[in-house]
């Protein structure tokens, strides 16, 4: 295995913070034209958590970074960057980072947002705080990726407000020793695909005026169709280059985390690569398409669960709005192989 990278880098730890309401497809029975047999033929859904109204985005980040920081047993002194790469910030300026930083009393730490188009951003804001850490530039990154999706969907619309959750995930990064941690990285964008998953309204193309909002411009607006075939397609095309560039057989990959747009583009896509179900890494079902959100509270469960141990191989498959997709290799570290954790 070929390490990319100039200095390994590692997962120290995750975390995560869902929002305490529970809506079910029953409950979306009551307020769309659907139902739950239909939802659940159609993604897998069965659940998905809701914001309160008290609720912002800068919150959610903020808890899922204090999980992740407990769960590392460092302190917030100890983070030299915080990046977010949330796609529902609370505000459209200035970058969310710094408001999440504000609120736990950070100060003279650097911080800045990553913009993905929010699905892919599980892999391609890891990509980015992975960069610091390998080029020695900082010792600990936070990336955090909190999303606020219940705001950005339209109530009314059967097509997307029965896929999306809302949740936070956290990922803490430090460098590794013993060819552990990331592996390869690859990223990549289909242009041609920008309008399959947007929001029309709200930028300087389409500006907020009374009739926009009347039409529901601000919402988030989705060709099904093209994001499943796009979906079904990448995840094989990525498993195929990562597994070629770290010359790990797929058979021996460990586990696999795909985008969790919908349980049946990661069944479709893995299984056009030989991958069995049991080897994804699934809470779509419960927690629907938290956006980027999804993959850093998925490997906050598999930890808890006991799945995700010191060696196990990972691939990280990432695709979404854009139309961009990424893919990150990772072996999974032990503690004793962070470098920041050796004593002088």
């Amino acid at each position: 295995m070929k390490n990319q990278y100039v200095q390994n880098v590692g997962i120290l730890s995750t975390g995560k913070y869902l929002p305490e309401k529970v809506v079910t497809n029953f409950d979306l029975e009551k307020i769309v034209d659907t139902s739950d047999e239909w939802i659940t033929e159609k993604t897998g859904i069965k659940e998905r958590r809701v914001a309160s109204e008290s609720e912002h985005t800068s919150d959610m980040g903020v808890k899922a970074l204090l999980d992740a920081v407990k769960r590392a047993g460092i302190s917030l002194d100890e983070i030299d960057l915080v990046i977010s790469g949330s796609n529902t910030p609370d505000h459209k300026s200035p970058q969310m980072a710094c408001l999440m930083m504000n609120k736990l009393g950070m100060t003279g730490t650097p911080g800045f947002d990553v913009r993905s188009g929010g699905c892919p951003g599980g892999v391609f804001s890891l990509s980015v705080g992975a960069r610091f850490i390998a080029d020695g530039t900082y010792k600990t990154v936070a990336v955090v990726i909190p999303e606020l999706n219940s705001r950005v969907v339209n109530w009314k619309d059967r097509t997307t407000c029965v896929i999306l959750g809302d949740g936070a995930g956290c990922y803490i990064l430090r460098a590794t020793k013993n060819d552990t941690g990331i592996i390869h990285t690859k990223l990549g964008s289909e242009p041609s695909g920008y309008y399959a998953a947007y929001v029309p309204g709200g930028g300087d193309a389409l500006r907020l005026t009374k009739e926009n909002i009347d039409d529901g411009l601000q919402y988030f607006h989705m060709d099904g169709k093209s994001v499943f075939e796009f979906g079904t397609s990448i995840i094989p095309k990525m498993a195929e280059e990562m597994s070629e560039a770290t010359n790990i057989p797929i058979n021996e990959v460990d586990f696999f985390l795909t985008h969790q747009a919908n349980a049946n583009i990661i069944k479709q896509g893995l299984e056009k690569v030989g991958v069995p179900y049991e080897k994804a890494l699934v809470n779509v079902t419960k927690y629907g398409n938290m956006s980027g959100a999804s993959m850093p509270v998925a490997l906050t469960e598999a930890v808890d669960d006991g799945l995700l141990t010191p060696g196990k191989v990972i691939f990280l498959l990432a695709f979404g709005a854009g139309l961009s997709y990424g893919s990150i290799a990772l072996r999974w570290s032990d503690r004793s192989d962070f470098i920041c954790e050796e004593k002088d």
